[in-house]
């Protein structure tokens, strides 16, 4: 009654303690313990799992046990290790004392300096995917035509090209920021202005833009299309409130280069560059449309008006110069009058009814 049984398998190994403290390892096969006041203790582990995971094992570490079994793997608080079991990456070891069994893995344990902040290696894709990297490591991808602006520590270290990284957490405080180095467009949409003759007007502007300083635009501003939006705001109220309403619509191509100087400037600290400003709508209040409606149709008509009288003029002045050179020229009258005559004749009938003796005689003297 004070014998037993501990049965060991092929694959796994006991762990003997007696009293708290550990005794040794019993193998595979059928043990008996004789334990009459129940102080022994045999721990089954399997080494299908390739670690040896127990309280005691530094004692069981320094006891030299071990040898043979396990491999030891003591790592500092600067040290990281990399795991591989068949193969397969599987893990990271963080500072501490480890063992994993020989034999029935194949596990390859590979020790590198965490004081490097920036973790670097051929494998880097399969470790970031492994379920517990996140733990150990920040993570970042910089995507196609994107640039990665590097912080460590708060201080700015470097520009990264498209590509995955890591950074060790525990080392430091490594931020990555990335930027989109492509074309990009502002919409400032909504903007009720008020002119300098007191008419307020309702815009939408459009600003086109590249990042020209990646460190700049990321230390300038928290915000940095934020900081460009409120630019623009500024910008166009400077340069509309400046101005007449006629002077607006009448100058808007010195407008927008007004306002795309002015941007440029300040976009210019926030390590933006602008490609171009332009104003795309300009809506006017209703009553000042149908007064401006009413101004340019008046203009209009009087433009017909004159029109027409230029156009009587110059039909008079003809008609004077006309009948000045047929009076002059007897002859050249005589050939308008018989031209006369015969537009009448062919257009139909020409009934003559003479009165008067002296008008008869002219006709036939005509004739």
């Amino acid at each position: 009654m004070f014998l037993k049984k501990v049965t060991i398998l092929s694959y796994e190994i006991g762990l003997k303690f007696h009293a708290g403290e550990f005794k040794g390892f019993l193998r595979a096969g059928d043990h008996w313990i004789f334990d009459p006041w129940s102080k022994t203790e045999v721990r089954v582990v399997s080494k299908r799992a390739p670690w040896l995971v127990d309280e005691q094992l530094d004692i069981i570490v320094k006891s030299d046990a071990l040898t043979g079994l396990a491999e030891v793997v003591d790592l500092k608080d600067h040290q990281r290790a990399l795991v591989w079991i068949d193969g397969r990456f599987a893990r990271i070891l963080g500072p501490g004392l480890h063992a994993y069994w020989l034999g029935l893995r194949d596990v390859r344990v590979e020790v590198v300096d965490a004081g490097q902040v920036r973790f670097e290696h051929v494998d880097l894709k399969s470790i970031t995917r492994a379920a517990e990297t996140d733990r150990w490591m920040d993570i970042h991808k910089v995507e196609r035509d994107c640039v990665g602006v590097l912080f460590i520590d708060g201080r700015h270290v470097e520009q990264l090209g498209p590509g995955l990284y890591a950074f060790w957490k525990d080392s430091a405080d490594a931020r990555l920021i990335s930027l989109d180095m492509r074309e990009a467009q502002l919409d400032v949409s909504g903007q009720e202005i008020m002119t300098l003759d007191k008419v307020t007007l309702r815009m939408n502007a459009l600003v086109t833009f590249v990042v020209a300083d990646p460190h700049r635009a990321v230390s300038a501003a928290s915000d940095v299309r934020q900081s460009l939006y409120r630019e623009v705001q500024l910008a166009l109220r400077a340069v509309i409130g400046g101005r007449e309403l006629d002077s607006f619509l009448t100058g808007k191509d010195e407008v927008a280069q007004e306002l795309e100087q002015h941007v440029r400037q300040q976009a210019s600290a926030l390590g933006l560059e602008v490609r171009a400003v332009g104003i795309k709508d300009v809506i006017l209040p209703g009553e000042m449309k149908d007064l401006m409606n009413r101004v340019t149709e008046a203009k209009k008509a009087a433009e017909a008006n004159l029109i027409a009288r230029r156009e009587e003029t110059a039909a008079m002045r003809s008609q004077s110069n006309t009948a000045k050179l047929l009076a002059e020229n007897p002859t050249l009258m005589r050939l308008r009058e018989l031209e006369v005559l015969e537009k009448i004749a062919s257009a139909g009938r020409l009934n003559i009814i003479l009165g008067e003796k002296g008008l008869a005689d002219k006709v036939v003297n005509l004739l």
